[in-house]
């Protein structure tokens, strides 16, 4: 690969997604308070695997539109932005790339030392690098989102992924795409006991045999890992662009809005050129965007998902609408009404007490 590249659909697709989520994150960070009424002093952006900052037809890479959309943003003159309070860090171990992304964000933006906030581009290797580059950066104590966005490998050490988790309001994301679980095989033992955190988490995923599957349980597995991590909420998702192969998304946060900004923005750029995202768990739901699922009043992923749960017991609406926020790809409180409501169609569940669907009202499989 050279120094540009073509930029995969499923990278166009995900772009879109990080577009949406940042232009919700900075202002909730910038303009919210902390828990104890103060604003934030700092906020900080790490772009793990940041590229050359443009691909090889011209579309923006990460470091340049994120740059632009936050000087650019509608809600700018609110979020207090300053130098010493809003750090970026774009991180490259390519030297041609580092030396390419270097000059594309002078281009685009001139030099970066004048700019209202600072961006920072190192020439590193984010899995050696990125800890004391934050703490250098004095990011540490104040919220950090991480974008470990590799397009091969996930060489991320589960240290550092835990201690962004046990960071103040701190999330991660890490992308893995399709040829990660075809060439595990390639991968030493040692250097998945540092991604995994030991042996005894990744060992039984890599028993699956079933090539359908192993995506599938991997992607599981490292959500695990992110859940021992310490993030309390953890989303998998699958991204399905019009064409080409899909991309798979681990999410990690602390925070239910966190998990909520997420949802709203896949839901803002599903359908989006033929793009969708898929919940891991389901088997053969078609694969479209929801808003034309719900547009044929019918979704199979959300009503097996729903299916999948009542197996395990009965709900109330209530804790089906938590569940569904916190434990499946992109389905939301509201949707638990919506999927209840198909199910009772189809003669599937039963609603304790019939008649009218209430918050209480406890829901299981006939």
């Amino acid at each position: 690969m050279g120094v540009l590249w073509e930029r995969q659909p499923a990278t166009a697709a995900k772009h879109q997604l990080y577009k949406r989520y940042l232009d919700a994150w900075w202002p909730i960070f910038l303009q919210s308070s902390r828990p104890d009424g103060r604003l934030w002093q700092r906020v900080t952006y790490l772009d793990a695997f940041a590229g050359p900052g443009r691909y090889l037809g011209g579309e923006e890479g990460s470091p340049v539109f994120v740059l632009g959309r936050l000087l650019g943003h509608d809600r700018r003159a609110a979020m207090g932005l300053s130098r010493e309070r809003v750090r970026l860090l774009f991180l490259e171990k390519d030297d041609e790339r580092h030396e390419y992304l270097c000059a594309e964000l002078e281009r685009c933006f001139g030099l970066l030392d004048a700019l209202p906030i600072w961006p920072e581009v190192h020439h590193a290797e984010a899995g050696i690098a990125a800890d004391s580059l934050l703490a250098k950066s004095g990011a540490w104590g104040y919220p950090i989102l991480a974008i470990f966005d590799s397009w091969g490998n996930v060489n991320v050490p589960l240290s550092l992924i835990r201690k962004i988790g046990h960071n103040p309001s701190s999330e991660v994301i890490v992308t893995f795409a399709p040829n990660w679980f075809s060439r595990r095989h390639e991968l030493e033992p040692e250097q998945l006991n540092v991604v995994f955190g030991g042996r005894q988490y990744w060992e039984p995923a890599d028993r699956e045999l079933r090539p359908d599957e192993r995506w599938r349980v991997w992607l599981a597995t490292y959500r695990d890992a992110l859940r021992r991590a310490g993030f309390r909420f953890q989303l998998q998702f699958e991204i399905m662009p019009r064409t080409g192969q899909p991309l798979y998304l681990v999410y990690g946060t602390n925070h239910p809005k966190g998990v909520q900004v997420m949802k709203d923005a896949m839901w803002d750029v599903d359908g989006n050129d033929g793009l969708g995202f898929r919940d891991p768990r389901t088997r053969g739901a078609p694969i479209i965007g929801q808003m034309s699922l719900f547009g044929g009043g019918n979704d199979p992923e959300l009503a097996e998902l729903v299916k999948q749960r009542l197996e395990s017991g009965p709900v109330t609406l209530e804790a089906l609408g938590r569940w569904l926020l916190e434990e499946t790809a992109r389905w939301r409180v509201k949707d638990a009404r919506h999927a209840v409501q198909l199910l009772q169609q189809d003669g599937l569940v039963s609603v304790n007490p019939p008649g009218k669907l209430t918050k209480a009202g406890v829901i299981r499989l006939r």
